[in-house]
């Protein structure tokens, strides 16, 4: 029976790897081996712990699918900016007009600043995104009206 030896050092680049992307797991093979990181998530808050429901928002907005015809979802795992730099106006604002191939905002992908242009002309009606905030591949980011 062949021993298992563990490469601690690519366990530690890869638990880094999800930190920097925001990935909940990677998984990483080679031939018949394979090495799994997956985060563990924190779970519900204390107070739904304790059997307390948790606050509803005072109004909630609609859930938005990535489907939504009007979505502009992200094509990337990474971070994404609103604004070009630090406290610089943000690329685009709710209501704001956009043009074909302008800029809405930037994904920071594995330190690689990415730029992401819009698909067609329109309004934002929704911007569904945060700076600073993790996103999914596909997740929707804003919606054009």
């Amino acid at each position: 029976m062949k021993k298992l030896e563990i490469d601690t050092e690519l366990i530690r680049r890869l638990a880094a790897l999800l930190d920097e992307t925001g990935l909940s797991e990677i998984e990483l093979g080679d031939g018949d081996s394979r090495v799994r990181v997956v985060r563990n998530s924190a779970g519900p808050s204390p107070a739904v712990k304790a059997g307390n429901p948790a606050p509803a928002a005072a109004n909630p907005e609609p859930a938005v699918d990535a489907g939504d015809p009007g979505a502009v979802n992200s094509p990337m795992v990474g971070t994404v900016f609103v604004a070009p730099e630090p406290g610089a106006e943000p690329f685009v604002s709710v209501g704001g007009e956009v043009a074909e191939g302008q800029t809405l905002f930037v994904i920071e992908a594995m330190k690689v600043m990415n730029p992401i242009k819009a698909p067609r002309a329109g309004t934002v009606t929704r911007i569904l995104v945060s700076n600073g905030d993790p996103v999914e591949y596909g997740e929707a980011l804003l919606i054009l009206g």
